[in-house]
Formats: structure tokens, sequence, C-alpha cells
């Protein structure tokens, strides 16, 4: 199980509740394990690599059906991605591999263990870029130098790829991607999505440019993120309509344009503070440095495979131990993206009117949600994450409550940048599980809640008052959510 703190999370207050939200919350991070989903995929028998790719392809693609590859038409093996918590999938590579494995090289977050001992492994700067993704990216590029038809190339990218794997495009700095970076994600809170747009476009590598550099080769590209449709909880998206509006999959066609860049930078009144290299690199757009586009894709010798669905992994893990536990599970959103401590204030405020009012869900009930909320730091220099700050929202709203419990993670492990001192603690916390008596217990140990809220300070709270998740690294499919209303 990825948690590491379930004695002390479930030690106080409404101990009954907690364990109950603790235990899904734990059954929806042990789903997202990417080294079982690639030993599903992938084996190697007879000298014949082996895809079943049943469960792992986009609806309605053209290309669809198990895939064999004859080794010996191979005189290499590449391995090369960037993710949080790529590692998993690494690994299970290099033991499917074995001998016929060549070389690699993927980017993790830092604060990682190193696990992987063929593929090399890079620690780097997230969610704010630094020179570590660029030498990373440097050594991938190394490997394309000589790239034959006789190679095959292996990719993994997932959540956090956007930040780990940055090349900045020619005549733009490392200090001016990050710089910027942290401007519109964590000063302004610009949407992740609406900030991969932009990164797309001043990176060397993403946009498709990396399949480029390996055209080559034979390309087998894998996610550890969800390229589901988010109209349609539980459909997936088809194979050409992903690429139609991707924009953030580095491998594949990608719809962002330079257009869209300048649009969004100005929307957020970001255009004035934007470093001068990155707003000439986007007005001086070519038709030779533009992403990827669809025709050009399918030119190419190339598989696309998601390895985490939620549909197929998160959510019906969680559905299956609130079963086992004997409570009704309800999806309550699913892509939530909002200011993280709004969203908590208002899931609050619901849930209380389903404790008092049985409406519009009657207890005992767990509510389950996803999404990627935001928080807005401006100035301040609080160590915290979005979904702390939920909790913690929440928790100030249903104080007193006897029934209510909530339970925030985010689902790779690490709730926001870390940046965490404190003894026995980790760099940086996974979540959190407050109820309705956090509040009261803060008050009894004098920890002002609203100042923490107020300076995005989270953790200190959080972890003084025994309410921070600590979880073993992983994968990310967005945030998982549990609210658990008793009856």
């Amino acid at each position: 199980m990825r948690i590491r703190n379930k004695e002390s999370l479930t030690s106080h207050g409404n101990v009954e509740g907690r364990k109950i939200v603790t235990e899904l919350l734990d059954a929806g991070l042990d789903a997202l394990d990417p080294y079982q989903r690639v030993k599903q995929l992938m084996e190697i028998t007879d000298g014949k690599l082996i895809l079943h790719t049943a469960g792992f392809e986009m609806k309605d693609d053209p290309h669809s059906g198990d895939m064999v590859y004859e080794l010996d038409n191979f005189d290499r093996i590449f391995v090369i991605g960037a993710a949080k918590g790529i590692q998993r999938a690494a690994l299970a590579l290099e033991e499917i591999l074995d001998e016929y494995l060549t070389a690699g090289q993927v980017i993790a977050k830092h604060g990682e263990a190193i696990i992987c001992k063929k593929i090399e492994v890079t620690l780097a700067g997230h969610p704010v870029p630094d020179q570590c993704c660029v030498d990373a990216c440097k050594k991938i590029e190394q490997l394309a130098a000589d790239i034959t038809e006789r190679d095959l190339l292996i990719t993994v990218f997932g959540s956090g790829c956007g930040s780990l794997f940055t090349y900045p495009a020619e005549r733009i700095s490392i200090d001016d991607i990050a710089a910027f970076t942290h401007m519109m994600q964590i000063e302004k809170g610009v949407p992740t999505s609406d900030l991969n747009r932009i990164r797309t476009h001043i990176d060397r590598l993403k946009g498709g440019r990396i399949t480029r550099l390996f055209k080559k080769a034979t390309q087998i590209h894998l996610t550890t993120a969800d390229p589901s449709k988010k109209s349609e909880p539980v459909t997936r998206m088809t194979y050409f309509d992903l690429f139609k509006v991707n924009t953030f999959f580095p491998t594949v066609p990608n719809a962002s344009t330079y257009a869209d860049c300048i649009e969004i930078i100005k929307q957020w009144d970001a255009w004035d503070k934007t470093p001068s290299s990155i707003k000439a690199h986007l007005m001086a757009e070519t038709a030779e440095t533009e992403n990827m586009d669809i025709a050009e894709y399918e030119k190419l010798n190339a598989r696309f495979f998601g390895l985490i669905f939620k549909d197929s992994t998160v959510y019906p893990a969680v559905r299956q131990k609130a079963s086992e536990l004997g409570v009704r599970c309800v999806m309550l959103s699913e892509y939530m993206e909002a200011e993280a401590r709004e969203a908590g204030y208002v899931d609050a405020n619901m849930s209380l009117c389903c404790e008092r009012l049985g409406e519009p869900f009657c207890g005992p009930v767990v509510l389950m949600s996803s999404g990627e909320n935001l928080v807005t730091v401006g100035s301040e220099t609080g160590v915290g994450g979005r979904n702390q700050e939920y909790c913690l929202a929440a928790a100030m709203k249903i104080a007193g409550s006897s029934k209510i419990v909530f339970g925030a993670v985010d689902t790779d492990g690490t709730d926001g940048p870390g940046g965490f001192v404190y003894k026995d603690a980790p760099d940086c916390l996974s979540g959190a599980v407050v109820d309705g008596f956090t509040a009261a217990e803060a008050k009894e140990k004098g920890i002002d809640l609203q100042n923490a809220l107020r300076t995005h300070g989270t953790s200190e709270p959080l972890w003084g008052l025994d309410c921070a998740v600590e979880a073993v690294a992983g994968v990310s499919a967005l945030d998982l959510r549990i609210i658990y209303i008793g009856g």
C-alpha cells in the first residue's frame, strides 16, 4: 500500500471515518502502478517482443491489434521518458527487455529514490524546471545522434513531463523558462492545461519534435497520464480526436498554435512580464518550427498506448473498496479545476447539507472526485499543496461535524513543489485527511489555520495535527479526493 502513516492519520478525531477515507485513498493510489500495467502489456517470448494491446489502446485506433516485433530485426533498443513516478514503468521495461535493452534515459522529480539499474535516471525540477531538466534532455538528444531503421525506441511520458521534459528553444534560457513558469503557474495560478499550450512552442523536443528526432526508428509510445475524454467520464477518447486536441503528450500530434500561446499570455495579463526571449520566439513563428500534425505522425512506424486509464484503475479500485466497507460510492466531479481553497469551501458546504438534510446525498456515502485544482500563491512563500489547501479550507467549514471526513491526495504522492523542512517529515507531503474535529484540535495546539490558508503554508499545520498524508511516490492520474459522510 502507498500511504505510509495510516496509524497517525487514524489515531484521533473521527477515527471510524478517517479509517474509511484512508483506506479508499490507499486503494486508489495502489491501483496506479505502471510497473504492473507494463508487465500486462509486454512480454518477450522466443525472441519476439509481444504487445497485448487490449485495454491499452485509444478507442477506434486504426492500427488496433496485438503487436509482434522480431527482436533479431533490431540492433538497439532505447527507453526514454519523463514523468513523476516514471521509474516504476522504466523498471518493468528493464526487466522485460533484459539483455535486449541497449540504454535509456528517464527524467523523474527531485526527491524520488532511484530504483532503475540500467536505464539512467536524472532527477530534475517540478513544477518549475531547472538545469537538470536540460541536461537530461541533452542526453536523450545524444541517443538519437546515429539512430537508424534498425533501432527500436520505447517512450514513457506522463504527468509532470511539462516541467521535467524541458529543453528550451534556441535563444531561450532555462532561467527564462523557470521565471516564466513561476510567474504563470505559481504567482498567477494559470491552469496547467493553458501553460502546456505554451510549453510546446518554446521547447526543442515537445510538440512531437522528440518523435521527429527518432523518426527513423520503430517507436512505441506509452503514457502514464490518462488520455480519456473529459466530457464523458467513462468514454475513452478516439485515436484521432485525441490527436486533434492534444496539447500535452509530447510524442504525438499537437493542436497548440503560436497564436494560442500569445492569446493565453495576454488573457492572463502576463505579456509585459514574459521574458523577451519567449515573446520573440512566439512572434517569429514559421512552418518549420510548428508542432507535429496528424499527417506527419501517421507516416511513421509508431504506436501509442495508455497505461493508466482511470476508468479501469483508480475509479473501480475506490468503488470496490467502498463496497467492501459497506458504503455507497458516488462520483461527485471528475475534472474539477478551481482554486483549491474555494473548492474546499464549496464541497464542505455541500457535505454539511448532506449531513443535516440528507440532500443531495444521504449518508452513509462516499463522494469521490478528481481533477487538478489551483493555488494562486502570489508573493507568499508558504509551503503546501493544492490538496492540503482544499482539505484545510474544508476543515474550517465542517468544524463541529461528527460525521464528515475529507481526504485528498495528488496520486503521484507529491502534493505541491515540496521544500517542507521539518523533523522526520518528507520534503513533500502527499495530501491530507481532516474531519470536524480538526479545527478544535488546531485551536487547542495554538495553530492558526486561517493564517496557514492566507500564506499557503499548509504543510506545517497539517503535519503537526497528524492530518498530513505521507505516501510512496508514483505516477499521477491527477488528484483523488474522498468525502465520507456518515449515516
